[in-house]
């Protein structure tokens, strides 16, 4: 619960910076001299540089679009079907591994990440690695990887990635990685 309120800190905090990066990059229109007061003077903000821009550009990129920010759109499995419900049956709470393939776009991303594709390949192909042993594909995975997250009680997560974790019996891999708004992840359960 406290992972949950800190990722999502972060992603507030991302969002603001990104609207003020775009706010102070904003071309300000003058105020004519005779709406101004006497006392004072309007000031006219530079034109933004290229490199100005290219940051901005940059950072518009990586901010959240209202899909990811709300969890919505992330309820396919890789395969393309839509992820059931969770059954009954499942636990409340799971103990769980994750191997992370970031990339250019999700939370969190370094820059120069990989494509979408690029990270959905990486994933596939670590499954076999995981299966065999997590703590080794682990350390392959980026940034956020780790072989014991902790525990996860269910209605935290997105509609795919929750349906996969809370679907995996003790101490199983899953066979495929879930697009998450934080890249592809290869989950593990522990107990």
């Amino acid at each position: 619960m406290e992972r949950q309120r800190t990722i999502g800190l972060a992603a507030l905090f991302l969002i603001v910076v990104a609207i003020a990066a775009l706010w102070t990059h904003l071309p300000h229109t003058p105020v004519p001299a005779a709406a101004a007061p006497a006392a004072t003077s309007a000031a006219v903000a530079p034109a933004p540089t290229p490199s100005a821009v290219a940051t901005l550009e940059a950072a518009v990129e990586t901010a959240l679009t209202p899909e990811e920010a709300t969890g919505e759109g992330f309820d396919m499995l890789i395969d393309g079907r839509k992820a059931p419900p969770v059954p009954e049956s499942a636990p409340q709470q799971v103990t769980f591994g994750v191997v992370v393939f970031a990339y250019q776009g999700s939370q969190f991303a370094a820059p120069g990440s990989r494509t979408k594709e690029q990270a959905k390949q990486k994933a596939l192909a670590a499954v076999a690695d995981a299966k065999r042993d997590f703590h080794a594909a682990v350390a392959k995975g980026d940034r956020g990887s780790t072989a014991n997250a902790g525990r996860m009680p269910r209605g935290i997560l997105e509609a795919a990635p929750e349906y996969v974790l809370f679907s995996l019996g003790k101490g199983e891999v899953a066979a495929e990685p879930v697009d998450t708004p934080r890249g592809y992840w290869l989950l593990r359960r522990i107990d």
